[in-house]
């Protein structure tokens, strides 16, 4: 059995993703024409409601490592990754009830602006160039995944890739600012949504019935909830999911500057906490079909590890694999799980591309100049231009030092312990009736 490739109708839909998004930045860009300030263009005027930004923080959450990596984890350590809703849930009462108030009574833009009112001005710019260097570094990265994945499977261009998501991105961060930003993340919302129950969907029929996978996990050893080990080295239990996830989360959903824009662009505080938990609700809910996914993963293929077996050079491109395996008698799915993939990466480099504006703009430029307010909105829309070409340069970056990072994973693969905690997973290659070299694009077949 040979694994397929892409089609007519998966194109159509990747690249109807693509259009819609640009054109929800063209529709904002043209509704707001001779009305839009810097503070418009960064914040939405502040007039933001609830449901949009809700929808908008959970698909900021969803990047392209995460629709990718978390079934990969479910499948390799078992589905005791789902207690992260747990640390979800207490991450949110911590921001709506701590960070939210302080955040809403210095009406601030930039969350480094309180580094200055609390500490001194050398604090605010420390946080600030902390925060930019990393947002590049991360954001070239995240359009790196995307990018990859289409070139290993389609066979597109990899340049021609990065180019493709970060100027989609750059071009309605630019045009329509952070309205366009939120709304485009609700789309993507959709589209990452439907992605994974469609391939959800047509496992769970392959392996007949979700019994069967329930089945499957449990003989393998998937369902591993209770472990209670106190043990602060081991890779997951539920003390280091829930404990140690929970102080994560809220470095993340509390400080940082793609999130704390949302929260100041609703049109009061009890807008900004009603988002906060029905986006609660949205990451708990992606959290299930990511474990759900991963269990499927395992059930379809508990009898071959494609990653031991070679099939596939690291555990992220299992579920790429997987789609490309079962989905392509169904023209159309292999390209919505994959415009799902890149609305992944969309929606967080979207939101870092503008986050960046923003702190340059309050924290590096505004306090030293005395620009007039139509200077001010062209210089933010500059720079999601420049930092646009800024991120999608550290993307190419990140293709340079693809073949160390592959050397990195080839490497790990030799060690299936770590901390005395054995890597689940059968690697037992006799069993594989399917290949596919990812690092080829060459599908073959063993039969």
């Amino acid at each position: 059995m040979s694994v397929g490739s892409f089609v007519v109708a998966d194109y159509v839909v990747f690249v109807l993703m693509l259009v819609v998004s640009t054109a929800i930045g063209i529709y904002y860009a043209w509704a707001s024409r001779g009305k839009e300030s810097s503070r418009d263009f960064l914040t939405g005027g502040r007039r933001l409601t609830a449901l949009p930004v809700s929808m908008s923080l959970t698909a900021n959450f969803m990047s392209s490592t995460t629709v990718l990596s978390n079934p990969a984890e479910v499948y390799c350590y078992g589905a005791i990754f789902v207690f992260f809703g747990l640390s979800y849930v207490l991450t949110t009462v911590v921001v709506s009830e701590v960070f939210l108030p302080v955040y809403y009574r210095l009406a601030i833009t930039s969350a480094y602006e309180y580094l200055g009112l609390r500490f001194n001005r050398a604090t605010r710019l420390l946080g600030t160039v902390f925060f930019i260097v990393q947002a590049i570094l991360y954001t070239g990265v995240i359009i790196y995944g995307p990018a990859l994945a289409l070139n290993q499977v389609t066979g597109m261009d990899l340049w021609g890739g990065i180019i493709l998501t970060g100027g989609v991105c750059s071009i309605y961060c630019t045009l329509g600012g952070l309205k366009a930003v939120v709304w485009t993340d609700v789309f993507q919302m959709g589209i990452m949504l439907a992605g994974y129950v469609s391939v959800i969907i047509k496992a769970v029929i392959l392996q007949g019935g979700v019994h069967t996978i329930i089945s499957d996990s449990q003989q393998g050893g998937r369902l591993n909830f209770l472990d209670f080990d106190i043990n602060p080295l081991r890779r997951h239990t539920f003390w280091t999911i829930v404990i140690g996830g929970m102080f994560g989360w809220i470095s993340i959903h509390g400080t940082n500057q793609a999130q704390v824009q949302r929260y100041v662009s609703c049109k009061s505080i009890t807008h900004a906490r009603v988002a906060l938990y029905i986006s609660l609700l949205g990451l708990c809910a992606f959290l299930t079909l990511s474990v759900f996914a991963g269990m499927c993963l395992y059930s379809v293929y508990k009898n071959c590890d494609p990653w031991t077996a070679g099939l596939v050079s690291a555990p992220d491109q299992l579920m790429p694999y997987l789609v490309m395996d079962i989905l392509t008698g169904d023209p159309g799915l292999p390209g919505l799980f994959f415009a799902a993939v890149c609305s992944g990466c969309l929606s967080t480099v979207s939101s870092s591309i503008n986050a960046l504006a923003a702190v340059t703009l309050e924290d590096l430029i505004k306090p030293y100049t005395n620009m007039s307010e139509k200077h001010l909105l062209w210089m933010s829309k500059g720079l999601s231009i420049f930092y646009g070409a800024l991120c999608i340069s550290m993307a190419g970056l990140a293709s340079v030092m693809g073949g160390m990072m592959q050397a990195m994973r080839k490497a790990g693969k030799l060690d299936l312990t770590k901390n005395g905690e054995k890597k689940v997973g059968n690697t037992n290659p006799a069993f594989c009736d399917t290949e596919m070299d990812f690092t080829s694009n060459n599908p073959t077949s063993n039969n």
